[in-house]
């Protein structure tokens, strides 16, 4: 009876709201008609404060890792100098399309779990002026890390380099303001906290970037930036978009606004801090000790004398929770609890209630409705 049901508490793809779904079965038009332009009009209209940026923001058919492609293959050239800071997975992933693109790459890597230092950061680009790139994931989907990107790119921009910032698991979710903070270029992917299907990339485009990229001789033909913004401002898209994810776009983007984008963060904060103080409360330890650089999206659990898919496995099967595991080295250590999007408080309230019964079906030794108070008391009181 329950074989399709799974309540997704995962990094993503995230819940998809009723309205989002019912605004993507809008009858199919023309993609160069007037009723397209109208619609990414609206939509770009409602990102540019999402990013907080006045430029343009390309609404490109792909996943999150073809924005950052993109982002890469516009900025970057052979031989160019580049700074991957890695903290986790998708910055080696960040690392590895620079290394692809033919950069003259450098890394800054730090133990999973732990955030980026802006005085590191700080002292390789003072040892290494020919650096003038440099990426970073503001939230670490693998570790659950949140780095901190206005003082990062205060450092870059002492240095007059350009930053690149991975946002897919962090936009909405978490502060980020591309204009002020001068941020370069910031990629996020649909299917987070936009709370869609997966498919659409969406890349915000500084003026001091697209300044930068238009020197140059463009090296790709689907992800050139420069005819993204061009196109833009003609009200269309370069090529074919998946115009039913740019529909239910536009209604996820009404729905952000309609709450404010100030409380949308919030809500984010209030569902961290709930899980954290639940997980606590069973005696799990966090991957992320420190409050302060603990994503809003998503919270990175360590299952030190566990087996962290064992109690996944039950989670799903017995319960139709289905939480994330570890990636590579944290692969069966770690389980990893998604709070984005389309999720509140009686949500989390169900996962943790989930996690004490699976934990307790392994035999761990937990009291149950633990996690639920500890949950329940940071709810109460914000």
């Amino acid at each position: 009876m329950f074989s399709e049901k799974t309540v997704l508490r995962i990094p993503g793809p995230t819940p998809v709201p009723p309205e989002v779904t019912r605004a993507m079965t809008h009858t199919m038009i023309g993609h160069r008609s007037a009723d397209f332009s109208n619609l990414l009009s609206s939509v770009e209209n409602k990102l540019r404060p999402l990013f907080g940026t006045r430029g343009s923001v390309a609404v490109i058919a792909g996943t999150g890792t073809g924005g950052l492609e993109a982002a890469i293959a516009n900025l970057v050239h052979p031989g160019d100098g580049v700074l991957s800071v890695t903290t986790g997975n998708f910055g080696d992933r960040f690392a590895d399309i620079a290394k692809r693109a033919g950069a003259e790459l450098h890394t800054l890597a730090y133990e999973w779990g732990t955030a980026a230092q802006p005085q590191d950061i700080d002292q390789f680009l003072t040892a290494h002026p020919h650096v003038k790139v440099i990426l970073v994931t503001h939230c670490e989907t693998s570790t659950g890390v949140l780095n901190d990107v206005e003082a990062i790119a205060k450092v870059v921009r002492q240095h007059d380099a350009y930053l690149v910032v991975d946002a897919v698991s962090s936009l909405v979710g978490a502060k980020l303001l591309m204009d002020e903070w001068n941020v370069d270029l910031v990629v996020t992917g649909s299917q987070k906290a936009l709370a869609l299907p997966p498919g659409l990339a969406l890349v915000g485009i500084g003026d001091r970037a697209l300044a930068r990229i238009k020197e140059r001789p463009a090296r790709t033909l689907y992800f050139d930036l420069v005819r993204y913004d061009k196109d833009l401002n003609d009200r269309t898209t370069p090529w074919t978009p998946p115009v039913s994810l740019v529909y239910g776009l536009e209604q996820s983007l009404a729905m952000i606004e309609a709450e404010g984008l100030e409380n949308v963060q919030a809500r984010h904060l209030l569902l961290r801090d709930m899980t954290r103080a639940a997980m606590r409360a069973l005696g799990l330890p966090l991957l992320v000790v420190d409050d302060k650089y603990a994503s809003p999206t998503v919270t990175t659990v360590s299952t030190p004398d566990f087996d962290a898919d064992a109690f996944r496995k039950i989670l799903k099967n017995d319960l139709h929770v289905s939480v994330a595991g570890g990636q590579k080295k944290l692969s069966g250590k770690i389980f990893r609890v998604g709070h984005m999007g389309y999720v509140d408080a009686a949500d989390m309230l169900q996962c943790i209630a989930a996690i004490e019964i699976a934990l307790y079906k392994m035999g761990r030794p937990v009291t149950l409705g633990a996690g639920i108070k500890a949950a329940e008391e940071v709810l109460v009181r914000a």
